[in-house]
């Protein structure tokens, strides 16, 4: 699986929209759209902010 599919699916399961990820997160909503969609990849430390936020750890979203 890629980041990117991991990440839609985390966030799904939390039922979270990209913007209330985003805005948990302290990022805009296109940038979680961009890393959805693979056009882009977080760093390290906003990779660690989602995966607190998705109740899940980093090392599962980038496997």
């Amino acid at each position: 699986m890629s980041f990117a599919k991991n990440l839609r699916d985390k966030r799904e399961e939390r039922g979270l929209t990209q913007g209330e990820l985003a805005k948990a997160v302290g990022i805009a909503q296109p940038q979680i759209a961009k890393y959805e969609s693979g056009i882009q990849v977080p760093n390290a430390i906003t990779v660690v902010e989602i995966a607190k936020v998705l109740k899940t750890t980093a090392e599962e979203l980038v496997q």
